[in-house]
């Protein structure tokens, strides 16, 4: 109970510190969200979206689940990239990875990790869709940091994928989709070379950014 009431008190705390720097800020955040980001991010605890783009409440539509997976059928994911792009009219969908991160781990090593398996799978089907150049990488660390980012630019393409983001690229509307991997060593955020503004832009924004990482000659489906 005292670590809870330590979590109220900081909350008590943080509230009275921003309202002294700025008096209008809780009314002016409390009539509307408009945020120009939407950040697919890992729930990593260590990988909190706007600490580390400096970032303030209001300014990051999120997204979070373990390793910062998109899936066609996942209507969690779905909903709150409609929402963002369709009501809140983001212009950029950033799909962000991290180095160190204990899912992609996971899948790379096939660990049984208990129900998260099922959707680790997911992970898994990326390292064996790159298995032969991604599996050469001698050194473990180095295999798991190059997993974390091809997961990242394969999620970034799924985003591109969906009905939401074509439909939006169809009636012209801005938006960009961005693959990012995040450092917890360095706390630096590299960008994987993912930034795709339309359907006709997906394949060889993807087949640029695999080929910097040494990935062989691939190109995915049109979407």
């Amino acid at each position: 109970m005292p670590d809870i009431r330590r979590l109220l008190d900081q909350n008590r705390l943080w509230a009275e510190e921003t309202h002294r720097k700025d008096p209008g800020f809780f009314e002016n955040l409390s009539r509307q969200q408009s945020p120009r980001y939407l950040w697919i991010g890992c729930s990593d605890s260590r990988v909190p979206a706007n600490e580390i783009t400096g970032l303030r409440p209001g300014e990051v539509f999120v997204h979070r689940n373990i390793a910062n997976v998109v899936v066609h059928t996942d209507l969690n994911c779905l909903s709150v990239l409609q929402y963002a792009v369709d009501v809140l009219q983001v212009r950029h969908v950033i799909v962000c990875g991290h180095y160190g991160c204990g899912g992609v781990k996971a899948a790379l090593e096939r660990k049984n990790v208990g129900l998260a398996d099922n959707w680790l799978r997911h992970v898994e089907d990326v390292h064996l869709k790159h298995a032969q150049w991604i599996d050469a990488i001698e050194d473990a660390e180095a295999r798991a940091e190059r997993l974390c980012e091809v997961n990242a630019v394969e999620q970034a393409l799924n985003v591109c994928q969906t009905t939401v983001v074509r439909d939006a690229w169809l009636r012209g509307q801005e938006l960009s989709v961005h693959a990012w991997a995040y450092g917890l060593k360095d706390g630096l955020i590299c960008d994987l070379g993912i930034r795709v503004s339309s359907a006709a832009e997906s394949a060889s924004a993807y087949q640029r950014s695999l080929g910097k990482m040494g990935a062989p000659a691939f190109t995915p489906l049109s979407p």
